[in-house]
Order: C-alpha cells, then structure tokens, then sequence
C-alpha cells in the first residue's frame, strides 16, 4: 500500500476519532468548525509514521495477569492510536487509561468487547441478558434503555467504542461460536434489535460496532481458532445474512467489525478472509452498500 494511501486513510480514521472525543453532546456550527480546525492541526503535527500507528489499537491485558508493561513504549515511541482492554476490574482499568493517556501525545481511543455490557469483562460491573435472550423481549424500547445504560456505564471508564451489537443471524444451531450472542434467527427481528442497542449507546456517546460483517452465523467453526468457509451464493448472502448490515449501515451505525471468513460468493482467493479482502470490505461494505463509517 502506498504512503499517499496510508496517508488518506489514517486521516479519515483520525478525523472520525479525534472528532468523537469532542461530539458526545448536541454542539453548534462554530464548534464543529473549531473541532475540525483542531483535528487537523493536531494530525497536521503527526509523522507519517506516527499517522499509520494511528491506525493500530494493542491489546491491553489477558485475564488474571497485569497490564502489558510494553505498551508504555508502543505510546511514547509511536503513538498508537488506542488499546483494547480485556478481562479485569474497573478500578484498575481507569487507573491504567490515565496512566497511558498520561503519556501520550494524542488521546487514546479506548475499546472494550462488552456485548452483555461491561460485565462480560470487568468485575463487579452490570451483566445484562445475552442477546438472544433479548430476541424474546417484544418491547425493543427496553433494547434502547439498555444501550443507554451501558453507553453511560461505558463513558465512566473512558471507554469510546463498545464492540457490539453482535448482528449475525443465529441461522446455524451447531454454529460454536455465535448462538447465545446472536438476537435470533429472524432477520427483522436482529436488524431492529440491533439498531435499538446500537441507537443507545450511540445517543450516550459511544461509538456501536456491527459485527461480523458480511455474517457469521451459518457456520460451524470458531474462526478465533480456525478459517470458516461460507458456501452460499451471492444471492443468499443478499437475503439474510447481509440484511442487518445493510439497514444499520443506512441508519448511521458508526463501525463495523469484519468476520475472520472465507466467503467464495464474495471473494474466490484461496484462504482469503474477509478481514483481509478488498472485495469485501472496500467493493461490497464501502462501495455497494454505501457505508461511511470505520
């Protein structure tokens, strides 16, 4: 990839971080005018090398163990742009973002996997129903309400981005990986359920992830271990899986999460996943669907 291509995307990645930092409420004209003077004044200041180590989040920890040491030099000698807390408790992870933050030159974007809120990974924190148990709720203003509280929940702890709703239609009863996490096997049902969360957390200032793009429910292999392989024409894909993607990307879903998938209807290369392809992400995601976001 080209440094002027790194260049592009490492701006529009930064416009929509840095601008985020200052929108979490209703702003006037001049002030979106002073953000965006702001934005590019603090990315006109980065390196090249600084502006693609913006594009990098690091993971922050691994259950029971302490928080990774060398991340105080991945900050101070190349300004990454965020880390990704997993496992732990909420004291310490506020202590630790502003110990990073501390140290540097440009705000950390902060991200938590929380799809059943902060308690799927912080301790002594709210654990809501998991989604599928949400698919059974008739009331989809008690899915906002509950969006809304992990959006709170999630600002306490200077958190930016929740990696979640989880979008994937549970069309697969052996699927390993997805199930429990998936607001059901009707597709209306997931799109409207996943806006309303998404839609809560997004009022509160968080940035919503639609994830796993382009689907990853009919499947019967965990990708976090393994390449799963999606057979389905293009025509299937269309109907179902890649329904709720396309209503949340219209709706101003602000990130989507791409899926560790081989999808041949989509991208015929060999072992390719879709987290790696240009024709999912950039043809399919970006150019067909018209999605804008990160």
């Amino acid at each position: 990839m080209s440094q002027h291509r790194y260049s592009i995307i490492g701006r529009v990645f930064f416009i929509l971080f840095l601008s985020h930092l200052l929108s979490t409420h209703v702003l006037s004209q001049n002030t979106y005018l002073a953000e965006d003077r702001w934005v590019d004044s603090v990315y006109n200041s980065l390196s090249s090398e600084q502006r693609i180590a913006q594009l990098i989040f690091v993971r922050a920890n691994y259950s029971g163990k302490p928080y990774i040491s060398y991340i105080d030099t991945l900050i101070t000698d190349y300004n990454i742009g965020g880390v990704v807390f997993f496992k732990g408790d909420p004291v310490s992870q506020v202590i630790q973002t502003n110990n990073w933050n501390s140290l540097s030159q440009t705000p950390l974007f902060v991200s938590i996997d929380a799809e059943w809120g902060l308690g799927m990974r912080l301790s002594n924190t709210v654990k809501y129903p998991l989604q599928m148990t949400l698919g059974a709720i008739a009331d989809n203003n008690l899915i906002y309400e509950m969006g809304e509280q992990i959006g709170e929940q999630c600002n306490r702890m200077g958190i930016h981005i929740n990696f979640a709703p989880v979008v994937d239609v549970n069309n697969n009863p052996g699927n390993p990986v997805i199930h429990s996490r998936s607001f059901g096997e009707d597709i209306f049902n997931v799109a409207t359920k996943s806006y309303a969360y998404s839609k809560g957390m997004q009022d509160n200032g968080i940035i919503a992830c639609a994830k796993h793009f382009p689907g990853h429910g009919d499947t019967d292999v965990d990708s976090h271990y393994d390449l799963p392989v999606i057979k389905h024409s293009r025509q299937r894909l269309d109907s179902l899986e890649l329904m709720p993607f396309r209503v949340l990307s219209q709706l101003g879903i602000k990130s989507i999460m791409t899926a560790h998938m081989s999808v041949p209807a989509i991208d015929d290369a060999p072992n390719r996943p879709t987290s790696l392809s240009k024709k999912a992400i950039n043809d399919l995601l970006i150019e067909d669907m018209n999605y804008e976001g990160l």
